[in-house]
C-alpha cells in the first residue's frame, strides 16, 4: 500500500514543510485539490455529501495545483504529485497542456494527471465554459495533451479542439500518467482507459466494490498493465486495515495523518509529528508487503 497526503484546505504556508517531511518520512505522494474560485452560493449541490453543503469554509486556500506542484517538486527528491482532481474542462486544453508538462519536466517526471468531469456548473459558467459538454471535451482535452506531450511536431483535430501543426516545448521525457475521478459506469470507463483512478473517502468495502468494478471495466476492454486505485478509507487506522483494502484491489491511500492523532485542527508542529508517528505506526510495518 501506498500513502498520500492530501493538501486540501491546507494553509498555504504548511505546505513546503509538510511535503518535505512527506519526502523524508517515506509517503508515496502528495494529492493535489483543485478549484478556481469558491462562490458564496450556489445551486449545484456538491456531490460527495449527503445534504449537498461544501466540506470547507470560504477561507479554506485553494492554490494553483501546478504552480505548488512546481515549488513542492523544488523541495523533494522522490515525492510525487498528483491532482486529486483537476478539471481540464474549465480551461483550454493548450494552456493545461503547457502547465503540466512543464511541472513535468521540473520535477523529473513525478507527475501524474488526476481529472474529473467538474460538478460546479456556476464554475463552469464563470469561466465561460459549457457544462453539458465537460464529459465529451475532457475525452477530447485528454488526447490533445497526449499528442502535445509528444516531441516533434504535433496536429490535432476534433469535435472542440484543433491544433495545426505546432510544437509545445518542453516535452516531458516519459509518459504523463492519467488518474480519472468519478463514480458513474461512464467514469469507470474513462479510468480504465488510461492509467488509474482516484476517489473521495470510502469505507474499505466500500473502496474494494470499486476496485473490482474497475478491473470488470479494464477487462472488457482487454487493458493490461499497472493501474492505481486510490481513495482516503474512513474505517482503516492499523496496518492490517490497509492490507485488507490492499488485497483487494486499493493501490494507494490518501491521507491527512494529524486526523488520527490530533484532529483536523491540527497546528503545524502537531501535523509533522502525526505523520512521522503515522510513518512509524502504518508505514512501516506494511513496508514490502502491502
Amino acid at each position: 500500500m501506498r500513502f498520500a497526503i492530501s493538501t486540501a484546505f491546507q494553509p498555504v504556508d504548511h505546505l513546503i514543510p509538510l511535503a518535505r517531511a512527506a519526502d523524508e518520512l517515506g509517503y508515496h505522494s502528495i494529492a493535489v485539490p483543485d478549484h478556481v474560485v469558491d462562490l458564496e452560493e450556489l445551486a449545484t449541490p456538491y456531490p460527495y455529501t449527503p445534504d449537498g453543503a461544501r466540506r470547507w469554509d470560504h477561507d479554506a486556500e485553494w492554490p494553483d495545483p501546478w504552480v505548488l506542484i512546481g515549488a513542492l517538486s523544488a523541495v523533494t527528491t522522490r515525492l510525487r504529485f498528483f491532482t486529486s482532481v483537476y478539471v481540464p474542462s474549465i480551461r483550454n486544453p493548450f494552456q493545461v497542456a503547457k502547465s503540466v508538462g512543464t511541472a513535468a519536466v521540473l520535477s523529473g517526471n513525478r507527475v501524474s494527471l488526476g481529472v474529473g468531469i467538474g460538478w460546479c456548473r456556476e464554475e463552469f459558467e464563470l469561466l465561460e465554459q459549457d457544462f453539458s459538454t465537460r464529459g465529451r471535451r475532457t475525452d477530447e482535452a485528454l488526447a490533445l495533451m497526449a499528442e502535445l506531450w509528444k516531441p516533434g511536431w504535433t496536429e490535432f483535430g476534433g469535435d472542440f479542439y484543433t491544433a495545426p501543426r505546432l510544437v509545445m516545448e518542453p516535452t516531458p521525457t516519459a509518459p504523463i500518467p492519467i488518474i480519472v475521478g468519478g463514480l458513474s459506469d461512464i467514469a469507470f470507463r474513462r479510468a480504465a482507459r488510461h492509467d488509474g483512478w482516484v476517489g473521495d473517502l470510502y469505507s474499505i468495502d466500500e473502496a474494494t466494490d470499486i476496485a473490482a468494478r474497475l478491473q470488470t471495466a479494464r477487462d472488457a476492454i482487454g487493458a493490461e498493465g499497472d493501474f492505481a486505485v486510490i481513495t482516503a478509507l474512513n474505517d482503516a487506522f492499523l496496518p492490517e486495515h490497509f492490507e485488507r483494502a490492499w488485497a483487494g484491489g486499493v493501490t494507494d491511500c490518501w491521507t491527512m495523518p494529524w486526523a488520527y492523532y490530533y484532529g483536523l485542527d491540527a497546528t503545524l508542529e502537531q501535523k509533522l509529528e502525526a505523520m512521522g508517528r503515522f510513518a512509524a505506526d502504518v508505514l512501516a510495518p506494511l513496508d514490502g508487503h502491502a
